[in-house]
């Protein structure tokens, strides 16, 4: 993954070919995504990713969340 644009409370943040791609820091996998505390998180940073698709994924490096238009 590439290095983090940003880091906040629950995810690091990653600009990606297709999209932002915020992958969470807690390594216990939630019941559902937290896409509202994701999104949250991103105006806390200056994104808001509130109109883009979204969609997750669980990879090696953890649970990614992925905001793409």
């Amino acid at each position: 993954m590439e290095e983090a644009i940003w880091v906040t409370d629950g995810f690091t943040w990653h600009a990606t070919s297709v999209g932002i791609a915020a992958l969470c820091t807690d390594k216990t996998i939630p019941n559902q995504p937290p896409f509202e505390q994701a999104l949250k998180e991103g105006l806390g940073v200056g994104i808001d990713l509130s109109r883009e698709e979204r969609e997750f994924h669980q990879v090696s490096q953890g649970l990614v969340l992925l905001f793409h238009s």
